[in-house]
This record gives C-alpha cells, sequence and structure tokens, in this order.
C-alpha cells in the first residue's frame, strides 16, 4: 500500500528541534520532505556534543527522511527561489520569530495568493498573536513561563527543568496534528490554511490534567517529586540497592498491596483508609512504605509484587533500556544508512500503522545535497539558471558523498 502522505510534498524552513521534528515525522508516513538550510547549515547542526564525526548526533536524530537545499533567504533571488519551491509544495513549516518571513515579502498571505491550497505551519515560542508574540523563547525559557517547572522536583528543592526538550517535542507533534487536520479538511474544502503552533500552549495541553484540578481548586499542586498530587501511593521509592516505581492507589489494588508487602495493618489503618486520606497523608505514607522497601532488592520487589499484579516498574536509564529485549528492536530503535557516516541510529515512530508503517530510509542531509535535484526535477528551473545562483551564492550545492544507500538495521 502507498504510504499515507505518499505525494505529500514538505517545505521545511525550520531549525533547531520543534519544526525539524514536526518535519521528520511527516517524512517517515510517506512525504516528500525538502529541508531549507541557510548558507553554512541550520543552527541544529551543531546542536552538541555527542558529534558523529563532524555531525551533531542531535541533529541527525531529528532530520532523517529530508533532502536539503541551501538557499540565502536575505537575497531577493533567494526568496524567488523559495516562492518557486512553494508552488509545487503542499506544506510549509517553518520556526521564524513571527513576523520575520512577512518582513521578507514571504508570509502566508502572499504565498496563498498563488497557492490558496498551501497550508503554512508556524511554529513559534508564544504564538503569532497577544503580548508575548515578539518575545524570544526556546525549550527550556517555556518550559518555565509554562509553569510546568513549578510543579518538577523534589517538593523542598528547586524548580527543575523536564530532562527532555518536552516543550519542543510537544510542540512538534501538536504541528503534525495540525497539518494533518489541514490536510483532511483541504480534501473537501480544496483550500489550505494557517495552523498557528505555540510551544506556550503546547506545553498547557500537556499539562491538562493538574490545570484541570488547579482551575477546580485553585491551588498549585507544587512539586512533589515523583508523586503525583491526585493519587497515593503512586511514586518511586528506595529499595536496598535502587529505586522501584509504584502505583498502588486503587482501592482493590491498594488493599492488595499491603498484603503483598505483609503489612496488611496498613490497610485497616485511618490514616490510609481510603486514597484522599492516603493523599492527606503522604508523607507518613512513604515513610511507612520505604521503610518497608528498603528491606530487599529492587529484582525482589518487582517479581513479588508483579506476581500479585501490583503495577511496578524498575526505574530505568538509558544503558539499562539498551539492554532490554522488549525495546531493542527495529521499530523502536531503527537506524538508517550514511554514505560518510555509516550506520546511524535513530529513534522510531509510536503510532504502527499495520498496513502502512513509518518508513525511516534516508538519513538526515549534509547542507545543499540535493540543491540541484530539487530545483531541476521538481520546480522545474532551468540548468543554466540553477548554475548562475550557485555562482552568485544565492543557493549552494553539496557534492555528495560517493557509496551505496545500506540497508536499514534495528537495534539500540
Amino acid at each position: 500500500m502507498r504510504s499515507p502522505l505518499e505525494g505529500v510534498r514538505v517545505l521545511d524552513l525550520s531549525q533547531g528541534a520543534a519544526g525539524p521534528i514536526a518535519a521528520m515525522v511527516l517524512g517517515d508516513y510517506g512525504a516528500d520532505v525538502i529541508k531549507v538550510d541557510p548558507p553554512g547549515g541550520e543552527w541544529g547542526r551543531k546542536l552538541g556534543p555527542p558529534f558523529i564525526k563532524d555531525q551533531a548526533a542531535a541533529y541527525l536524530g531529528m532530520n532523517r527522511n529530508k533532502r536539503s537545499i541551501v538557499v540565502d533567504l536575505k537575497r531577493s533571488e533567494g526568496r524567488d527561489v523559495l516562492s518557486r519551491l512553494a508552488q509545487v509544495c503542499d506544506v510549509i513549516i517553518e520556526s521564524f520569530r513571527p513576523g520575520v518571513l512577512d518582513r521578507l515579502g514571504l508570509s502566508y498571505q502572499a504565498l496563498a495568493l498563488d497557492r490558496p491550497e498551501i497550508i503554512w505551519c508556524s511554529i513559534s515560542a508564544f504564538g503569532q498573536d497577544g503580548p508575548w508574540r515578539d518575545k524570544p523563547g526556546v525549550d527550556g525559557i517555556v518550559q518555565a513561563i509554562s509553569g510546568i517547572m513549578s510543579v518538577t522536583g523534589e517538593p523542598d528543592g528547586a524548580p527543575v527543568k523536564v530532562g527532555v526538550p518536552a516543550a519542543d517535542t510537544v510542540g512538534a507533534l501538536i504541528g503534525v496534528q495540525g497539518i494533518l487536520l489541514a490536510l483532511l479538511a483541504r480534501q473537501s474544502s480544496g483550500l489550505g490554511q494557517r495552523v498557528d503552533v505555540s510551544l506556550l500552549d503546547s506545553m498547557l495541553m500537556f499539562q491538562t490534567v493538574p490545570l484541570s484540578m488547579f482551575q477546580a481548586s485553585g491551588q498549585s499542586p507544587g512539586r512533589q517529586g515523583s508523586a503525583a498530587p491526585y493519587a497515593a501511593p503512586n511514586e518511586a521509592f528506595p529499595t536496598k540497592d535502587g529505586h522501584i516505581m509504584v502505583a498502588a492507589y486503587w482501592p482493590e489494588r491498594w488493599r492488595k498491596f499491603t498484603e503483598v508487602i505483609s503489612h496488611p495493618e496498613l490497610g485497616d489503618d485511618s490514616r490510609f483508609s481510603d486514597i484522599d486520606r492516603r493523599v492527606a497523608n503522604r508523607k507518613e505514607l512513604y515513610d511507612e512504605l520505604s521503610g518497608i522497601f528498603k528491606q530487599a532488592s529492587t529484582k525482589e520487589w518487582i517479581k513479588k509484587l508483579e506476581g500479585a499484579d501490583v503495577v511496578c516498574a524498575k526505574i530505568y536509564d538509558y544503558q539499562a533500556l539498551a539492554g532490554e529485549d522488549h525495546l531493542n528492536t527495529a521499530e523502536r530503535f531503527p537506524s538508517v544508512y550514511h554514505p560518510t557516516l555509516g550506520k546511524i541510529p535513530a529513534v522510531g515512530m509510536p503510532a504502527r500503522l499495520s498496513s502502512t508503517p513509518p518508513r525511516p530510509q534516508r538519513p538526515a542531509p549534509l547542507p545543499g545535497e540535493d540543491t540541484t535535484e530539487i530545483l531541476t526535477e521538481l520546480a522545474g528551473v532551468p540548468a543554466d539558471l540553477v548554475e548562475r545562483w550557485l555562482s552568485q551564492g544565492v543557493i549552494g550545492q553539496l557534492e555528495k558523498a560517493g557509496g551505496q544507500k545500506g540497508p536499514n538495521h534495528g537495534g539500540v
């Protein structure tokens, strides 16, 4: 079967993480993604360490299944190049500050006059309107402003940023969702539209549960470590040799849990008799359970609790993840072959369509790797004009490295 997005062409003007991840997801499901690099390449290519030779590992992980063209948008001829490409694309993804492309004459409104079916996705820190429109922002800044750092970390500790680029990644997935919805709407109307994604709004949606609770109560949950403000026990406890995460807050599970740990008296304790009391007396409950869990190893507790169907888990680091057969598969951790860097590891797509699965086939491109091919074959630009633009520095072309494309391999 055809890939779900086969025939959809995406012009990726974005840099960094959020926009490139969104474009990569579309590429994995069949879209033809053209990455527009500025001269010298986008800043995400230097997002390291670590590097694989001279390429940032993070960049390689966020930009597979794309072709690259280098265009100098500061020059009028470069803007003409982009306009030509827009005429043969279905989707444009950009992550400039609001107003930057407007000042270059490359606004959504201008392009939509000639191509009303175009879908334009803008991903910015704070959105295209409102008092914060022009504020600069990156993932950590958005995490701070969104409130998520106020609920992350230990109760008596400092605010903590989520240990992954959560705002960028969630914003990317919201961008993909918006683009797919716009493509669906276009099927009936024939018209495209603008998709406005702010990292801030994405992080607010990410916090739907605690924000809903705050709106109802007026009380901020604050920082609670690994615990949840709405349930107990639902947190990590120290064991003899590490930590274990336990979620035994449902009434039937709580009673079974107290029996499995050989302390049924806790189930009858008035401080812990129902979920409301356990949440209210969380510290006392934690102290009781910590003393119990420290008496055996994590492995021993996992075996005992899982045997009684009590929800629990060892707390994994990345090295531990890499050793698990359940995770070490080609679907979860595919790889693509790069002609100069060899096998490049990747992270797979979680939505596994049975008939049209995602296909990570091309490695992240070098800047300008496909410039001539894109302009001549896609946009129909005459070869002599391409040569003139190259000689003038309007566009850039990198000679492709030799070598045959190799097969995909699985594994962390």
